[in-house]
């Protein structure tokens, strides 16, 4: 079997234009050179160069075979370089899951931080239903999923990413507006929008009950977006997550704090027995770093 050493060897004394010139590329003794290519010559039965005024003219079956080497190099360099790809970037595109109040900010910095740390990383960011977001996750579909808390699902690791507190949110004018909190009996008598069902949902209800109240839920509406766009058309008050909600400047409504305090929790979940790769791994980490940001904004 060749030794790869003594390839190099050869590949070092084409490139330098002699035996004497490559020892001394590489600072190593021109002897060492020499023994080295009449060890590979006499592995191959051929004469590689012809030896003489202190150069090295590769012969013509030196030239035939130095093409072969260079096409095996070249194969190297590209597994070289498959590998380099595949340590910093992964094997495809970062697959990510997102509620969509994360989905419109948090998520977009962290990916922009993550490609100005790793040119050419892909990510693949879907914003589907809640239960979509366990589901996808859970089969591998995809790597990392951020949503609200889900009971049911097997196969996901999962751990609390972010806690926010629910507020009000009332069109301008509204007379609640001008108050410094909003509270559950200030709602007694007010239309509301309800979110989906779900454990937020449940917890607004839970809040009316402790009061010995029945709340006047009119409309419903999944997501914040739409609640906090049926408050600016004067449909109704709505109970909601503050995070997008304070990205809809251009409505015409105002966001008050409310009692008592209604923790909106979302997770961080992945597969379980899937080793997070490297772009995953730090993505996680920006998105913790960017994290303290926005609850910094809320306050």
């Amino acid at each position: 079997m060749m030794n790869p050493g003594h390839l190099d060897l050869f590949r070092a004394v084409l490139r330098h234009g002699g035996m004497t010139k490559a020892a001394a590329a590489l600072g190593i003794g021109q002897p060492y050179v020499s023994r080295a290519i009449a060890q590979l010559e006499s592995e191959l039965g051929f004469a590689l160069f012809i030896r003489g005024h202190g150069s090295a003219t590769p012969t013509v079956e030196g030239e035939a075979f130095a093409r072969e080497v260079e096409r095996t190099y070249a194969g190297l360099d590209h597994l070289r370089a498959a590998a380099r790809q595949i340590r910093e970037l992964g094997t495809g595109p970062l697959k990510v899951a997102c509620q969509p109040s994360l989905a419109s900010r948090l998520l977009p910095r962290a990916i922009r931080r993550l490609g100005v740390e790793y040119p050419g990383a892909r990510v693949a960011l879907h914003v589907p239903s809640p239960d979509a977001i366990w589901s996808w996750t859970a089969s591998g579909q995809c790597d990392l999923g951020i949503g609200r808390p889900r009971s049911g699902y097997v196969g996901v690791n999962s751990e609390p990413f972010m806690t926010v507190r629910a507020v009000c949110a009332l069109p301008i004018g509204h007379p609640l507006a001008e108050a410094a909190v909003v509270t559950v009996q200030d709602l007694m008598s007010e239309t509301l929008i309800a979110g989906a069902p779900g454990v937020f949902q449940q917890s607004v209800e839970a809040a009316f009950a402790a009061a010995a109240a029945e709340p006047r839920f009119l409309h419903m509406a999944q997501y914040t977006a739409a609640r906090c766009g049926l408050v600016a058309e004067g449909a109704g008050l709505a109970l909601v997550d503050p995070i997008p909600a304070r990205e809809l400047a251009h409505l015409p409504i105002v966001l008050r704090p409310f009692r008592p305090s209604l923790p909106i929790e979302t997770v961080m979940i992945h597969p379980v027995g899937r080793p997070l790769g490297r772009l995953a791994g730090r993505l996680i980490s920006i998105l913790k770093d960017e994290r303290k940001d926005i609850l910094a904004e809320q306050g």
